[in-house]
Parts: structure tokens; sequence; C-alpha cells
């Protein structure tokens, strides 16, 4: 079992204390004073961003998605064809230097589209001021990845005007926060700590699948687990694996099945996660289940992502590795800045 002092050891620059305050930070980016999204004959939105900022992106187009929103999410240097004036692109960039989320920026410009940008400044910043392009500046804590909440909830601010979520949807998401942190939180490393029990767990290469609209927490636990544990892990879609992935299983393999599933998942996909079991228990493979809170669709993606981003910073520990430093993104970054 994990104690404190090994977490200090190994987490040198204290990144499991800025996910000890996760619900209050979340809390103080809704109270912001932040000024509300005001465009409008909009039918298109672009949500644009790498990695955590990316994962932001994942986040909206969950929430966005039984509305009749035009969502698209961009990770790369290219706008959809189908932008245009009557398109909103939201580019975030939490450090503010992401060249690929600049490239966006520029390109959302000269194509005439509604644009606001979000970072704690850098060259974004610098753009939107030179270029008049409206700007929010959210402030960074720590890394990029751990400001996820920070940014998330003051987006959730800003553009709560085209957002089908209320008010006390969005609290809600916070209380059970709060809830969940007892649990996992760096203030309760015991047995009854479930994150770090399914830290201890992976002990090889997980394979997480998910159902459809939660795909951003299963695509932020990947990445998380790639740059806290600098563990190589997989991801795949339940219905889909149905369909291909399951025949992996017929030789043996050092992968690990993580099972996430919703609390109100489509009743053929919880037939699917019941037969996929089924099929595990029958050939002796194990796996580990992970449920979703109930509420709603915030709720469920902010707290899994919670649960998941404390597994990996205990399992980066219990492997004796510091979660913080990424060597490799920064090589390179270097070599592209050339």
């Amino acid at each position: 079992m994990l104690d404190y002092i090994t977490l200090e050891k190994f987490d040198i620059s204290g990144m499991h204390k800025i996910y000890d305050k996760w619900p209050e930070i979340a809390d103080e980016a809704f109270s912001s004073n932040f000024k509300k999204l005001e465009f409008g004959d909009v039918d298109h939105v672009v949500f644009a961003g790498m990695g955590g900022s990316g994962a932001i992106g994942d986040a909206f187009a969950a929430i966005l998605s039984k509305t009749k929103i035009h969502v698209s999410v961009v990770k790369g240097y290219l706008l959809p064809n189908t932008a245009d004036s009557k398109s909103l692109v939201i580019a975030t960039s939490i450090s503010g230097n992401t060249v690929e989320t600049l490239s966006i920026l520029d390109s959302a410009k000269k194509k005439g589209c509604k644009i606001i940008a979000i970072s704690s400044g850098g060259k974004m910043e610098k753009y939107c001021k030179k270029n008049q392009i409206d700007f929010r500046k959210v402030s960074q804590i720590h890394s990029p990845r751990t400001s996820f909440v920070n940014f998330l909830y003051s987006l959730l601010k800003i553009l709560e005007p085209i957002l089908p979520i209320t008010n006390e949807g969005v609290i809600e998401s916070i209380k059970k926060m709060r809830e969940l942190k007892n649990n996992i939180s760096s203030l309760n490393l015991s047995s009854s700590n479930s994150a770090l029990k399914l830290a201890e767990w992976i002990t090889e290469i997980p394979l997480i699948y998910y159902p459809w609209g939660l795909n951003v927490a299963a695509i932020r636990f990947k990445n998380s687990l790639q740059e806290n544990t600098k563990l190589h892990s997989m991801i795949e879609d339940v219905i889909e694996a149905s369909h291909n992935g399951i025949v992996s299983w017929e030789k043996p393999s050092n992968v690990q099945p993580i099972l996430l599933q919703g609390q109100e998942d489509h009743i053929k996909t919880k037939e699917r996660w019941e037969i996929m079991k089924d099929y595990f228990n029958e050939n002796n493979i194990k796996y580990y289940e992970v449920f979703s809170v109930e509420g709603n669709i915030l709720s469920k993606i902010i707290n899994l992502i919670y649960f998941f981003d404390y597994v990996s910073i205990y399992k980066a520990v219990l492997s004796k590795t510091d979660p913080t430093p990424v060597k490799s993104i920064r090589y390179i970054k270097d070599r592209l800045d050339t």
C-alpha cells in the first residue's frame, strides 16, 4: 500500500496536491466573472486544442451531443472545410503556445469565422490582441494537464448561452467531485481508496473499453497514463471492439482490460458489457470494472476524469516515477521550434 512519504518522494512537484483541490478549483472557476459568449447565428462549433486542451473539446462535444448544434473537435493543424462565417471556433491552448492550435486560430481568422480563444497567455494572447480576437485568460495551475478543471469550468461559464446544462447541473458535478475526493484523494491512502486499488491492479498494458458518450474519459485516462505514468495504454469503443478487437483475446496477451461503464448506457450497450464479461470469465481473462457516477453528462465525465487522473498519479509513484516531467514531448516541441 502506498504511503504519503513515498507519494511526496516521487511526486516531487506535488501534482497530487493540485488534484486534492480540484473541486475547489472548479467551484472558483465557475464562480468567476468571465464575460459570457455573445455570438449569435452559429450553426457549427469547432473546438480546437491538443492534449489536455483537446480533452476539453471532447468534453464539450459530449455535452452538446444532444443538441442540434453541429460540433467538430480538431486536434491538428486543419479546420474542417465546412467552417465559415456561421462557425464558432473555440481555440484552447492552456500554455498559449501550442503550434497546432495557433495554426487553427490563424485559419479561422482568414475564413471569417467567429472566434473565441482561451489560454494562460503566451503567443495566443499576443495574436489575439494584435488581431482584435475575443480572448479570455485563464491561469495555468502546475501544468497544462492539471489545469484541466480550471479551464473546463471557466469555459462552462463563458459558453453558458449555448450549453444544454443548467447552473444546477454544474453545481451537481462539483458536489459529486467533493464526495469522490473523500475516497480517492491523497488524504485517504488506505485500502478503501478506489483509485489506488486500480493503480495497484495495473501491472501490464491497460486497454480501456468505453461506451459512446464517455469516450472523453477513456481518451483522458489513456493520455494521463502515458504522460504521468510513462506507460503504454490503449482505448476501444466497446461496440466497435465486438466487431474486431475482441478477436485479439484469442491468444495470450499482456494487455489488461478495463471496462468503463456508464450508469445510463444504452440497453444494447449494457447487453454487450454482459456478453463481454462472460467471454472474459469463460477464457480466464481478468478484467477491472469502473462505473460512472449517476447524474448529468458533465457529472459523469468530470468525475471519471478525476478518478482516472488520480489512478495515473498513484501508478506513477508505485512504479517510482515522477508524474510531472514529459521529456519526450519537450524533445518534439524543441524540434518543431527550430
